[in-house]
């Protein structure tokens, strides 16, 4: 029977972690699976709470999803790795078919998605909403994609999908970058739609709007930098060449009508961007050939991990 591991990472979720781990034992009744979750220095007793629902406890001190997710990656070994928030707010009934599409191979990644049922009725912060809009568009246009909800903690993996995912977030990023990574290595990529309702009365969320927001954003920024390096640099150099030329053109209009520039500064502030727009080109035509090879360096690493 193949091994299926929840997995669940946690901070201060006492008041849910026990009914998390009891509706996801019934869910998956039947099946060889483990429950994990993964204390991220919580101080509500929450670690005790999940003991006593029947989950392995684990724990992971340095703060922040990405940094408990890495370690979960890295530490168990499973044929499928569902995860959960702690928070109550994913229902269980969708852990099976999530997990089955997995096993039988349809998919190295399902993403449980949120924003096309109940998610803009339930939760109760319009800043989030507006958030999760964006980043949706940004890597959707960027990666040329149509995945409905990139920041959802509610998926299923292939163990070749965990073993092969370098974690570099700490914090709350670590779903755009899950998502990024799986478009750009070509995963198989399924998205179920499952309801989602708010926290419970008294469970308080750990994302913060603006700071987290803004780390979102700006992994997507780097992310891009990174798996589209000609791209960004063309549109850098562009930009640059753009306000370069505009910042030089009365100097070129006073050379070409009196033979002469009175307008030295403005020339020379004009060349030096034209010089540096080239060189961003040059570097992203040598960045992206770059990125090629690695993406085949991985292709070839995880057909030896599949021996």
């Amino acid at each position: 029977m193949s091994k299926i591991a929840v997995l669940i990472p946690c901070y201060n979720e006492s008041k849910t972690i026990k009914k998390v781990v009891t509706d996801y034992q019934k869910a998956l009744k039947g099946l060889d699976v483990d429950i994990y979750v993964y204390d991220n220095n919580s101080s509500d007793n929450t670690d005790k709470l999940a003991k006593e629902a029947g989950a392995i406890v684990k724990y992971e001190y340095r703060q922040g999803k990405g940094n408990v997710i890495r370690t979960m990656f890295r530490e168990i070994d499973a044929d499928c790795y569902l995860m959960i928030d702690g928070d109550d707010t994913y229902p269980a009934e969708n852990a099976k078919a999530m997990c089955e599409l997995v096993l039988d191979g349809k998919a190295d990644m399902v993403v449980g998605d949120r924003l096309s049922s109940t998610y803009f009725q339930e939760n109760k912060r319009p800043f989030h909403n507006l958030g999760n809009r964006m980043v949706r568009f940004l890597i959707n246009f960027i990666f040329k994609n149509s995945i409905k909800d990139i920041m959802t903690g509610y998926r299923a993996f292939s163990r070749e999908f965990v073993k092969g995912f370098p974690v570099l977030s700490k914090g709350f990023e670590i779903e755009t970058e899950m998502t990024i990574h799986a478009v750009d290595k070509n995963y198989k990529i399924v998205e179920i739609p499952v309801t989602y309702r708010d926290r419970p009365e008294g469970s308080v969320s750990k994302l913060n709007t603006y700071s987290d927001g803004f780390k979102v954003l700006k992994t997507i920024a780097i992310l891009f930098k990174e798996y589209k390096p000609s791209l960004f640099f063309n549109i850098v150099a562009a930009l640059i060449l753009i306000a370069s030329i505009a910042i030089g053109l009365p100097a070129y209009i006073e050379y070409f009508t009196l033979n002469y520039v009175y307008k030295v500064p403005s020339l020379i502030v004009s060349c030096m961007g034209i010089n540096l727009s080239f060189l961003l080109w040059i570097a992203g035509v040598i960045l992206q050939v770059i990125v090629k090879k690695d993406r085949q360096r991985y292709e070839i690493l995880m057909n030896l991990l599949k021996k």
